[in-house]
């Protein structure tokens, strides 16, 4: 069996004027910050895709990024049974940063936080269990079967490695990114257009500045 391709944050930055970097999370999770230069693919879009990516492939060096590296790690496999190759980023973007490297935001776009989505699926996987719980208690047994189909859900979310509610929670307004946001299309031709010309336009905005490590 072929051991992963991965590359470690400080690979990746040393790498990144030849990468084609791909960031699979929400577009509100990329708003938030991202490797300098990526550009965003949904995971949810990613078959949409397919295409642009082979092409992008083609011409480079395709590297996929998600928050922790979970995502990405799914998207390289599914990228892998249509045939393209792709590395990705051990740690994902939260490694990126805790190795001190600069996020880039949407030009124009204001610097928002969004939780990582593992982050809102806890909580909200929590929440309906507790909810569950707690009306099983004060109201009638049955609703207990609302924290069993969470924990069932949950089972099988880790057998399949897919999440249906990290798929919904996707969907919802505050993640998919706000006006200044890239539509899907755009994104798609500049990753036709390859790693050098993608590089080449990012450029013309300037350094990005280190986050404190």
């Amino acid at each position: 069996m072929h051991a992963p391709l991965m590359l470690d944050p400080d690979q990746a930055r040393a790498r990144l004027t030849e990468l084609t970097v791909v960031d699979v999370r929400t577009p509100g999770e990329y708003a938030s910050g991202h490797v300098p230069g990526a550009l965003n693919v949904p995971l949810d879009r990613l078959d949409r895709a397919v295409p642009a990516l082979r092409e992008a492939a083609a011409s480079g060096t395709l590297l996929l990024v998600c928050q922790s590296g979970n995502r990405s790690a799914g998207a390289r496999t599914r990228l892998a049974g249509h045939g393209i190759a792709a590395y990705d980023l051990d740690g994902g973007t939260s490694g990126w940063a805790a190795r001190g490297h600069g996020l880039e935001h949407p030009a124009g776009g204001a610097a928002k936080r969004a939780w990582a989505m593992d982050r809102q699926v806890r909580l909200v996987a929590g929440s309906l269990v507790l909810l569950g719980l707690a009306l099983g208690l004060l109201i009638h047994p049955a609703f207990q079967l609302l924290a069993a189909g969470i924990a069932g859900g949950l089972v099988l979310s880790a057998l399949t490695d897919t999440c249906g509610m990290a798929a919904m929670l996707g969907r919802l307004p505050y993640n998919r990114g706000s006006a200044c946001a890239v539509d899907l299309e755009t994104t798609l031709a500049r990753l036709r257009q390859g790693a050098g010309s993608v590089r080449d336009s990012d450029s013309e905005r300037g350094p990005v500045p280190a986050s404190g490590a």
